[in-house]
């Protein structure tokens, strides 16, 4: 038999051991999936909005426990582990009212004497979830895709297989049939399988760009629906009129949560010339703040990176921006897991701080003498998930959102997933959209009837 590990990344012990499941089992799982979407496609909408009430009581009377899993696996602060787990709650709160109005038949005025569009449900969605947000990104996912009528198999990230375990048990206990949401405790190469099953009609990605292409190779191949959140390289934008402390504390905050592994976080910070003494000088002090240690603690604002490979790898990109040129204005240190977060100045344009996704406490200052030059440098990424604008002209920052390349822009505020708004991006970011009104059509036959 085969184990999947997981390994505590704050004390590098051991967890637990998750046995990795063989083709025999997988088959069983398939089986049982299809026989759900059965009887789960015919559920009615007052019976989902029961069981998505369920959940949501369930996810908030065991929060603690949850989050002590999140931190546990991959290292979260615990104070940021229990808003997850508060956020999972809101988001089926959000679907369990507004499902039924959402998934209306919409009707079309034509010469006919009938015409409608309805939208039913695919059947078996395969989710390929990562360990930054163990419980939200699968929830974000899931819920719209089995408010929709799917069934859902999970294929979660080996780190925080416990989390994955939780959470079926979760969905099992809410009333959702079984069969209706299953673990795959799988190796990536049993996904290829998975996907070539005709009884499979979808998958839904969140990870990396390397990721994301392969599945998509592997779903093209077999004309299955996919949807791609995939890395980014947001870039936050503080115009001369900005409030400064406010930006300064804003741009931290994203760039700091979770450790700095946030797919949505700011990494570029492009500040307008003659502000950027000023706006630097604030970060430096706030950043006093961030400091690596024990994320049981309700005190810690930051935690271990989940892996030490994770760790690892942002250590190398560091040391490749510093040997392009990049001038680190603070010390950069890593014990383990632990990595004290870094700002970077003189990033230049082809600085793998300005080109890649650093998926760890690195942020790199770029200044811009203009606001058009602003934008440029902004849209000069291969990337397209998030956007900040920090200005007090809003009728402005209105208009350079509409010229920014990306899927979602914030003005004056941290970007974040919201229940009611639809979140993806574009170009390398990938392509879909999960969370609201979008999310529930992703994985449905939008089908027009038209009678005579």
């Amino acid at each position: 038999m085969k184990f999947f590990q997981t390994i505590n990344p704050y004390n590098l012990q051991k967890i637990a051991e998750h046995e990795i499941e063989s083709s025999n089992s997988i088959q069983t799982k398939l089986s049982l999936a299809n026989s759900a979407f059965r009887y789960w496609c015919s559920v009615k909408s007052w019976q989902k909005t029961e069981i998505l009430k369920k959940t949501a009581s369930l996810l908030r009377s065991n929060k603690t426990i949850l989050a002590v899993a999140i931190t546990e696996e991959m290292g979260k602060p615990i104070t940021e582990s229990l808003a997850e787990i508060e956020k999972c709650a809101l988001t089926c709160d959000y679907y369990g009212q507004n499902h039924a109005e959402l998934l209306e038949e919409q009707k079309i005025k034509t010469e006919f004497f009938k015409s409608y569009v309805t939208y039913q449900p695919l059947g078996i969605i395969l989710g390929i979830m990562p360990w930054n947000y163990p419980f939200w990104q699968v929830i974000r996912f899931a819920i719209p895709t089995l408010t929709a009528g799917n069934v859902v198999l999970l294929k979660h990230a080996p780190n925080v297989l416990g989390c994955a375990k939780l959470l079926e048990s979760i969905f099992l206990e809410a009333g959702f049939p079984e069969g209706v949401f299953q673990n795959l405790v799988i190796n990536t190469e049993n996904i290829k399988e998975i996907i070539a099953d005709q009884r499979v009609k979808g998958v839904s990605l969140t990870g990396s760009e390397k990721a994301g292409s392969e599945v998509a190779s592997i779903s093209g191949c077999f004309l299955k629906k996919t949807v791609l959140e995939l890395g980014g390289n947001d870039p936050f934008i503080v115009l001369k009129d900005a409030d400064l402390d406010k930006a300064a504390s804003v741009a931290l905050q994203s760039r700091m949560q979770n450790a700095g592994q946030v797919c949505i976080s700011a990494k570029r910070w492009i500040v307008e010339e003659s502000v950027k003494d000023a706006f630097t000088a604030k970060v430096l002090k706030n950043l006093q703040e961030w400091v690596p240690a024990d994320p049981m603690l309700q005190s810690t604002k930051m935690g271990p990176l989940a892996r030490l490979d994770l760790a690892e790898n942002i250590e190398k990109q560091y040391h490749a921006a510093v040997d392009k040129g990049a001038i680190p204005l603070n010390q950069f240190k890593r014990d383990n897991c632990l990595v004290t977060p870094v700002i970077l100045d003189n990033v230049g344009h082809e600085s793998v701080a300005f080109r890649e996704e650093t998926f760890g406490p690195l942020a790199a200052i770029i200044s811009s003498k203009t606001e058009d030059y602003a934008i440029a440098l902004a849209n000069d990424s291969r990337f397209g998930l998030g956007a900040t604008i920090f200005t007090e002209d809003l009728e402005k920052a209105e208009k350079i959102a509409l010229r920014i390349n990306s899927g979602i822009v914030y003005v004056n505020g941290l970007v974040k997933s919201d229940p009611r708004l639809p979140v993806g991006g574009i170009n390398n970011s990938g392509y879909g959209r999960e969370l609201g009104s979008m999310g529930l059509m992703e994985f449905v036959n939008v089908k027009s009837i038209i009678i005579n």
